[in-house]
């Protein structure tokens, strides 16, 4: 059994979507971010980095529990328990953590601030949204440019590199994105979100109930890590 931390954004969504894909059992342990969880004692000794998602895998290596942080490092993770998902063939399995990378050095930053700037920024942050909309916009282009030519990020076979990205291309509205500007990138989304699996675990995604609509200025100021914990 794996205990999974999590809640909604797109990074715990690729580990509902992995867990389900691979049919792995699992408990799902909510951690209300909005509302400060990941700052408990108990929590922070799971993440030191006080963030979702988080697996504790009951049966580890050598059958001990073992935890495991950082959303890439868990979809490489389960993708070795289970050997689903990522290629045997050394040079499609560089290409595969390749693109995983991009997701995690690229996609998700870059999307996270660009969400952060339109939603919670104070106004006359116009040079943050204008950097962050820009890279985003650039990125879209370069999985565009992929996806016309091919059916899948690495290739002919779906894997966790586009289990990674899928959550954030498809927030594309969010993101204030035109996906009609990029149609192959929008195939891709559609693709994905009609497999079993996936439908499974954003249906799942879609029941959790975060404090995030009536947090506290408290708690966001936390959560942000700004205002009185603000470290600058």
């Amino acid at each position: 059994m794996i205990d999974f931390f999590a809640l909604t954004s797109p990074n715990v969504q690729k580990i509902f979507i992995m867990l389900d894909e691979c049919e792995l059992p699992y408990n799902t342990i909510l951690v209300d971010v909005w509302a400060g969880a990941q700052f408990t004692p108990e929590f922070t000794e799971i993440n030191p980095l006080q963030k979702v998602p988080a697996i504790v895998d009951r049966e580890g290596p050598a059958g001990k529990p073992y935890t495991v942080i950082e959303s890439g490092a868990i979809l490489i993770y389960l993708a070795e328990k289970t050997g689903k998902f990522i290629p045997h063939d050394p040079v499609k399995r560089y290409d595969t953590l390749q693109w995983l990378m991009v997701q995690m050095a690229n996609v998700g930053p870059m999307s996270g601030q660009l969400v952060h700037f339109r939603r919670y920024a104070p106004a006359g942050n116009e040079y943050g949204l204008s950097r962050y909309r820009t890279q985003v916009l650039k990125l879209y282009d370069v999985y565009e440019q992929r996806l016309a030519a091919q059916p899948y990020v690495i290739g002919a076979d779906y894997t966790i590199a586009d289990i990674a990205a899928f959550p954030w291309l498809r927030n594309h509205v969010l993101l204030d994105i035109d996906i009609a500007k990029f149609p192959a990138v929008k195939a891709w989304v559609d693709k994905i979100g009609e497999r079993d699996a996936v439908k499974r675990a954003l249906a799942k995604v879609a029941t959790i109930k975060s404090s995030r609509d009536n947090a506290t200025d408290d708690h966001k100021d936390r959560y942000f890590g700004r205002g009185k914990y603000a470290r600058a």
